[in-house]
């Protein structure tokens, strides 16, 4: 296809003009199709309901070192289900893994919140006791992550996302320098949105930094360790045993969840951390909780087993996911290629496509789409205060709609797309 830029003004006139009168047509159709959040679908959901029949009232409701799984007590989780998570993490589970609720999101919030009222258990002060607190974000990133140390009051400094990772330099100079950089946000593998996973190179980097904080947190949030996409997936180097060779395993707390393997709301969650962290964190804890659902624990280990189980059924995910994803950057390629307005990834894993636009045009083409009904993540979602410093940026997520509405919704995405790109070139 012929560049929009190496055609002349009358072509690009005209071609817009054509362009609207097919989003017409879609604006005439009443669609009503939402691809704003990561959730599974309800096939995804499907592979999971024989959870619900592992226990019933006749199960043995004890756990393997004979606590009562239907009353209080074991605060960090029982051990089967800390064994399970430990070898997802490749950590010791009976002194570095925890078992939360069902959201590793509030475990995360649940840290920073402690972290401003205690501390950590090397911090010199509480960090409301601050004058000044900085958080380091690679970007695009996950606006959750965002929410929170905007919550707080952190503020947010954007990093590069480069092909393997952040940009490592910068990372160094800002946490290495400034004593009121705390923490910095990371989605390791499978990066939310961009795919990327971090190199070899990138981990031991993160392993090697000599924080002015002596509490600095890399807050890795291994969200989509096990949600692959292909036959070859990427590697991920296990952080904390880099950590543990530069003596820097208090630097990192790590979290993930079975919220896109088993039930959104309904899973179980988990993080990990060095000992004396661990340690430290469950005296608040234990103030907070006497403990978490042990059933529902024992219920996703019974249905799991190991992690090869888990992982056996995330081929079940893959399965009906790989299509989709395909499909979405199938389009692009069929609708997009070679016209020079967008960029975009090809992820190997994880649960979204990251579309970068023409400068400028990002919020025009989220704005279109949700007027021919289609709603996406809003343009600047991906960036700390929700601002895009370029308007480029769009966060696509493949894995809800049935394949027939995603590419309903991706033929009016490329429209939207083109459309903004011809009005840019011609605003002038």
């Amino acid at each position: 296809m012929t560049r929009f830029e190496d055609l002349n003004r009358q072509e690009q006139d005209q071609k817009l003009a054509a362009l609207r009168k097919d989003y017409q047509e879609f604006q005439a159709k009443g669609l009503h199709l939402d691809m704003s959040r990561g959730k599974p679908g309800a096939d995804q959901l499907d592979l999971t309901m024989p959870i619900l029949d592992v226990l019933n009232s006749q199960s043995v409701m004890h756990a393997e070192k004979g606590e009562d799984l239907r009353n209080y007590g074991v605060l960090e989780g029982i051990h089967e289900c800390r064994k399970l998570f430990g070898n997802l993490f490749g950590m010791n589970h009976e002194t570095e893994v925890f078992i939360g609720g069902n959201s590793s999101l509030s475990l995360m919030y649940d840290c920073i919140a402690r972290a401003m009222s205690f501390g950590f258990y090397n911090s010199p002060r509480p960090w409301c006791q601050e004058e000044k607190l900085k958080w380091l974000c690679p970007v695009p990133g996950y606006d959750r992550h965002f929410a929170i140390t905007e919550l707080f009051g952190f503020e947010m400094i954007n990093i590069p996302m480069n092909q393997d990772g952040p940009d490592m330099d910068m990372v160094k100079e800002l946490c290495e320098n400034d004593p009121a950089v705390k923490g910095i946000w990371c989605v390791p593998m499978y990066s939310n949105p961009t795919g990327i996973t971090y190199s070899d190179e990138v981990v031991r980097k993160f392993a090697a930094l000599n924080p002015a904080a002596p509490d600095f947190k890399i807050m890795w949030d291994n969200a989509y360790c096990i949600h692959h996409l292909s036959d070859h997936p990427d590697h991920l180097l296990n952080l904390m045993d880099e950590l543990r060779k530069t003596g820097h395993e208090d630097m990192m707390i790590t979290f993930a969840s079975t919220s896109k393997i088993s039930f959104p709301g309904g899973g179980v969650a988990a993080m990990a951390c060095s000992k004396a962290n661990l340690d430290f964190i469950k005296k608040q804890i234990s103030v907070q909780t006497i403990g978490y659902d042990k059933i529902n624990q024992m219920r996703h280990v019974m249905f799991y087993k190991d992690l090869d189980g888990l992982q056996a059924h995330m081929e079940k995910h893959r399965a009906i996911l790989e299509p989709k994803f395909e499909k979405v950057v199938t389009m692009l390629e069929e609708r997009l290629g070679g016209l020079d307005v967008a960029s975009w990834n090809k992820p190997n894993g994880g649960y979204f496509v990251s579309v970068d636009v023409m400068e400028g045009c990002a919020k025009r083409v989220v704005s279109l789409c949700k007027e021919a009904g289609v709603v996406l993540t809003g343009a600047g979602a991906t960036y700390p205060y929700g601002k895009d410093p370029k308007d480029t940026n769009i966060r696509l997520a493949p894995t809800m709609p049935p394949v027939s509405e995603l590419e309903q919704a991706m033929e009016l995405f490329c429209l939207c797309v083109q459309i903004a790109a011809l009005e840019k070139l011609t605003e002038n």
